[in-house]
């Protein structure tokens, strides 16, 4: 990737997060990387960064609740990379077509490095954008968005809002954060671990060993075949 041109005008709060992407490694972020061979399935999500009434926040898609693959799942806007495109143009075009995201006033600072999704073997870029002209999202289309959230990060940092979730696949423990209006929303799975993970690296986050077990939803355990993103 050629490293994004930095605007002089960036928010400060931001500049950590591009230097971190610089430099952070695939695996400070999971323990699943993309198979050497080129076999996996190309993606990418937007990880977009904005300032909204609440201050700095980062936007999140809450997917159906009856989609075949991960209902009710939080993740951030994206999907399969078509023929042509870069990781960049896929993940704002998504957005384009999952919100109504004008990509226009976004701005790409940077990506993190490839991450695996072994049981539906994508290689997913996370690609990181500013969000300098904010423009109207909702969701276009019922069937594959519940809802659209601009989580502030002071609040996903909280400790308050910091939970641990069971793996419905394995007895593994997972970190996660409730978001929403009235924090009655799991972020967690794939998503949950990269916001996690970066932002620990970002030094943002507090240890909470004693975050409590939180319960998945009865409408997330459906469509066990569950496919991370939509293609």
């Amino acid at each position: 990737m050629t490293s994004p041109v930095i605007p002089d005008d960036l928010p400060d709060w931001l500049r950590p997060v591009v230097a971190a992407a610089s430099r952070i490694r695939g695996e400070d972020l999971t323990t699943f990387l993309p198979p050497e061979d080129g076999s996996a399935r190309e993606s990418a999500v937007l990880m977009l960064f904005g300032e909204g009434q609440d201050g700095p926040d980062l936007l999140l898609t809450e997917r159906s609740h009856t989609m075949r693959s991960h209902p009710g799942q939080v993740s951030f806007p994206g999907g399969a990379i078509e023929p042509g495109e870069t990781p960049a143009q896929a993940a704002l075009r998504e957005a384009h077509e999952e919100i109504g995201l004008d990509p226009s006033g976004v701005e790409i600072i940077g990506q993190l490095p490839q991450l695996h999704i072994p049981v539906s073997n994508f290689a997913v870029t996370p690609v990181i954008g500013w969000w300098r002209d904010t423009s109207p999202v909702s969701v276009r289309s019922l069937e594959e968005v519940h809802a659209v959230y601009r989580a502030p990060i002071a609040e996903l940092v909280d400790p308050a809002h910091r939970v641990r979730v069971r793996s419905p696949r394995t007895s593994w423990m997972m970190p996660g954060f409730l978001i929403g209006p009235d924090k009655d929303v799991i972020l967690w799975g794939f998503t949950g671990g990269i916001v996690a993970r970066f932002f620990d690296y970002l030094g943002w986050l507090q240890d909470v060993p004693d975050a409590p077990v939180t319960e998945l939803p009865d409408y997330m355990l459906q469509g066990r075949e569950r496919r991370p993103l939509p293609e």
